[in-house]
């Protein structure tokens, strides 16, 4: 797979442009109840009421604008963790344009349900192997013997770019800020975000948030250079899995640092939301509030944006969440 990732900030205003109308800007909306916990003024990005509940629909419809022409009569194949794939299924309807779309089996049932739903006539679900390395390295062979472009879900300029329009709306609806905590999965999000942002606002700091179960950016950014690490189950397989080295290259120069946190305190955060915060919040999309929730980012004096990626998460697990708390 060819590495096209140098995203710039005019690929993200463009993409910005481009999208307006097919996405939603969604609220930044300052939280009186962590603000009061932290001592500082928490604000939340609230993407998990995106279409298909998630940001990564920017990234796929950009994409797909971008190369409709090269897409139409051919179709695409991609693969997903199932945030990806919904955003893929929704343009692959609205544009005409065919997809193949890889999930892992233990992709959740909710997400697959929406993939189907979305994109009715116009896609074919896969399910293979169990975690997104998995399903990346069976989209990439589909790709490859048939002969079909293929759609990473981070790992693209223009994928990126629409995955940064997050943080250009906002720098736009709060100017004043002093960091952002991003979920931090295969780093397309992080780094659109952080492109646009510290090309408008340099000194705002850029911090991925990574569960204990799959931390390859933590541990590889503590290293300066990428490592091998355990991977374990985890609540937030939307941030599962390895990392590029283009990508690892990318951030040295555009991301400030990447903090752990243990799947209890996104347990814990999930159930805070839903019950604080009345917010439905998938394990990815919970990793900021369990930051500050444990600590392990302190927000004190400071104007903090937590982006909250998603909601799509499984009411089974809800429950079970919800019953430990």
């Amino acid at each position: 797979m060819n590495c096209d990732v140098n995203v710039r900030p005019e690929d993200v205003v463009k993409a910005y442009k481009l999208l307006r109308g097919r996405v939603l800007m969604t609220p930044l909306e300052r939280s009186e109840v962590l603000s009061e916990l932290c001592g500082g003024n928490v604000f939340l990005k609230l993407e998990n009421l995106q279409l298909c509940r998630s940001f990564k629909i920017r990234g796929a419809m950009n994409i797909m604008l971008n190369l409709k022409g090269e897409f139409e009569g051919k179709g695409v194949v991609t693969c997903s963790s199932g945030n990806h794939a919904q955003g893929v299924a929704i343009a692959s309807r609205e544009l005409g344009i065919r997809s193949i779309i890889v999930v892992p089996k233990d992709c959740p049932e909710t997400k697959k349900e929406a993939i189907r739903l979305f994109g009715k006539g116009w896609i074919e679900l896969v399910e293979h192997g169990y975690g997104y390395d998995s399903a990346f390295k069976e989209a990439e062979r589909i790709s490859r013997e048939n002969n079909l472009p293929f759609i990473p879900p981070g790992e693209h300029r223009l994928v990126m770019a629409g995955a940064g329009t997050v943080g250009y709306e906002i720098v736009n609806q709060n100017p004043d800020i002093d960091a952002i905590l991003v979920p931090a999965g295969s780093g397309g999000l992080i780094l659109g975000i952080a492109t646009i942002v510290k090309s408008i606002k340099p000194r705002v700091e850029i911090i991925g948030i990574q569960s204990e179960a799959s931390p390859p950016w933590y541990f590889s950014w503590q290293a300066g250079r990428l490592v091998e690490v355990e991977y374990k189950p985890s609540l937030s397989e939307g941030t599962w899995g390895s990392i590029k080295e283009c990508m690892f290259n990318l951030a040295k120069d555009r991301v400030d640092s990447f903090l752990l946190v243990k799947e209890e305190d996104i347990k814990e955060a999930i159930a805070f939301a839903l019950r604080k915060l009345h917010l439905v919040v998938e394990g990815a999309g919970a990793l900021g509030i369990a930051a500050l929730l444990s600590k392990r980012f302190n927000a004190e004096g400071r104007n903090v944006v937590v982006v909250v990626s998603g909601g799509n998460i499984d009411v089974g697990v809800l429950k079970s969440v919800l019953n430990s708390y």
